[in-house]
């Protein structure tokens, strides 16, 4: 099968990059299973193991679409004038006006949400993640996300790291000086900084974490952050919305929206690491990812929708509780 998936953002991500790093995996692992695969791509990508065509801004996506392909995978956007069999990804709490019944969610959650029960699990390939060591102390928490962002609760983290004795949270993904989030300087010694990190950083960090400190306060499509920090060994402590219901079932976490209630229950926990490592390499993997993808795609070849009505927002929530 010719595949040509749209993207929006450079690939590959070095560093951040959710979207960007499941959409460079699902190619490769189509291309080992022996299909082609034909990334459109903003200039500045580069694959070796598929074809690159550079998007041209001034250039209808419809027009710089392959004419060999088979099927074309977008991700959100939905251009106009398309006359190839296509699916497109939602990846975030929105869908195109233009949406039609092709549509795949990440989760079960995130589909139900639009009325839909089309999703794929976003997987990851965690040969290139290397092996985790799950034999080292654990003595810090850590936080996995864009720390600017409201919705990921950063100040919601802090707090939790802060009532436990001892507490230490190590932040991948903000820094102590925030311009995002009105000049805020955060001076707490509990709390450490490292910025955007590559996966080498990313592994040293939380090897050695006792736990993912997420307490968002939207509907969470998927989270990277949870089966990343669940391969190397770390649970997951959340709140209850969106997806982490269905990812952090209650040997690798716990989730509540509740502070106190999250903080009693760190200060007894104790996880598994094996467990957790196990649990995210066998269900979210890059392997299965493709696998479900193949099947929207041979759906949609035979004529087939993928959804039997438009998908259309149910429950966008922002601001959920957090007491």
């Amino acid at each position: 099968m010719k595949i040509v998936i749209v993207i929006n953002s450079i690939i590959p991500a070095i560093k951040y990059g959710g979207t960007e790093r499941v959409i460079w995996y699902l190619g490769q692992e189509l291309h080992k299973m022996g299909h082609t695969i034909t990334y459109l791509a903003p200039k500045g990508s580069y694959c070796d193991f598929a074809q690159i065509i550079e998007r041209n801004p001034a250039v209808p996506v419809s027009a710089q679409i392959p004419v060999e392909a088979d099927i074309v995978h977008f991700q959100g956007t939905i251009p106009e004038g398309v006359n190839k069999p296509y699916i497109t990804t939602i990846h975030g709490n929105g869908v195109p006006a233009n949406a039609d019944r092709n549509l795949v969610f990440v989760s079960r959650n995130h589909a139900q949400r639009f009325g839909s029960n089309s999703f794929v699990y976003n997987g990851l390939d965690w040969e290139d993640y290397g092996p985790a060591n799950l034999k080292l102390p654990r003595s810090r928490y850590h936080f996995l996300g864009k720390a600017a962002w409201k919705v990921k609760n950063f100040k919601g983290a802090m707090a939790v790291t802060k009532a436990i004795k001892g507490g230490q949270l190590d932040v991948l993904g903000g820094y102590r000086f925030n311009f995002k989030m009105g000049m805020r300087f955060t001076f707490s010694p509990q709390i450490h900084f490292h910025g955007m990190v590559d996966n080498s950083a990313k592994k040293a960090i939380i090897e050695r974490s006792k736990g993912l400190i997420f307490p968002v306060t939207w509907h969470e499509p998927f989270g990277l952050a949870i089966t990343e920090s669940l391969y190397y060994g770390s649970p997951v402590f959340g709140t209850p919305y969106g997806s982490l219901p269905e990812l952090v079932p209650n040997q690798v976490g716990y989730l509540s929206n509740k502070a106190s209630e999250l903080i009693h229950h760190m200060k007894e926990a104790d996880y598994s690491p094996v467990t957790c490592n196990e649990y995210a390499r066998d269900l979210f993997n890059s392997q299965i990812m493709a696998q479900e993808y193949l099947k929207k795609y041979e759906a949609v070849l035979n004529g087939e929708s993928l959804n039997p009505e438009i998908p259309q927002a149910i429950d966008i929530a922002r601001n959920l509780p957090w007491e």
